[in-house]
């Protein structure tokens, strides 16, 4: 992952992945979609991000572990 793509994904992650915790693999796969959308909105290509199959497995890590705020 880029540092552009890890600065990115930590910024909207902490705007974005609810507080609630979740296993539910839509919500997931929905979080996962937004986010590599609002990337290449600003011009962040996928392979800065990561793989989707990796992306889904950040998401899910950040939904169990929520303590809001951007990650170090």
């Amino acid at each position: 992952m880029s540092t552009r793509g890890k600065n990115f994904l930590d910024k909207w992650m902490a705007e974005h992945v609810p507080n609630a915790t979740t296993d539910d693999p839509l919500a997931i796969i929905y979080l996962s979609d937004a986010a590599m959308e609002a990337a290449g909105r600003e011009g962040i290509s996928p392979e800065e991000i990561e793989n989707v199959g990796s992306l889904l497995r950040v998401i899910l890590t950040a939904m169990q572990h929520r303590r809001g705020g951007l990650a170090d």
